[in-house]
């Protein structure tokens, strides 16, 4: 009995190995696979896989500056500026600029006020939680430098102390027109660097500043 326990296991064992060993039965995901890496060879080979990025990055910066949503956060006196540029007689979404509420579906964080030191973690948190690419505006003098609280006890001297800031708006505070202007900077500096994530985004690129000749 012993005896036919083992050729039986021993049997297992080999059919087993054998199963592993059959490269000819595919499954979904191995399918899908070797599909995929003959059709990249295929792209490489002809250079057509070039042409596609090309097409395809140009067509994704263009809809990345096209259509702005900033998140839609209040922090002081820049922020009515904010309701102005998005109401009826300044209309920013004539321009490509939706509002939004969520950072989970916003790419511009636009900070309107001072940063205080309690409110710094909080501001991280929403710059982290938004999709990559990223930008940043600072909005009024307050978002710049501090403004009036300037070398206060318990505020920041600029948003950019914590976050990196794209583009700058002076004014205390700038009109909504400032504002519009701005997220028109913003899209010439996207149509020059191109819709890099902010991690690879050269340090040495300056951040714009509206009003600048």
């Amino acid at each position: 009995m012993s005896s036919e326990r083992e050729a039986e296991s021993t049997s297992e064992v080999s059919s087993m190995a054998d199963e592993d060993q059959n490269y000819a039965v595919f499954n979904s995901r191995m399918l899908v696979d070797t599909v995929g890496d003959i059709t990249d060879e295929a792209l490489k080979a002809s250079r057509i896989k070039d042409i596609i990025g090309v097409l395809a990055g140009r067509v994704f910066n263009w809809g990345q500056r096209k259509s702005l949503f900033p998140l839609h956060l209040g922090i002081k006196c820049c922020a009515l500026e904010m309701a102005a540029a998005g109401a009826s007689r300044f209309d920013a979404e004539r321009f490509g600029v939706f509002f939004r509420s969520s950072p989970r579906q916003c790419d511009v964080l636009l900070v309107n006020g001072p940063i205080s030191k309690k409110f710094a973690d909080p501001i991280v948190r929403l710059w982290e939680q938004m999709p990559e690419p990223k930008w940043c505006i600072a909005m009024g003098e307050c978002a710049i430098s501090g403004g009036p609280y300037f070398q206060s006890y318990n505020i920041l001297e600029g948003v950019d102390t914590v976050i990196p800031v794209d583009v700058y708006i002076p004014g205390c505070p700038p009109r909504p027109e400032a504002l519009i202007d701005g997220f028109d900077k913003l899209r010439q500096k996207i149509i020059r660097i191109g819709a890099k994530p902010s991690s690879d985004r050269p340090a040495t690129q300056r951040p714009l500043i509206t009003g600048d000749l």
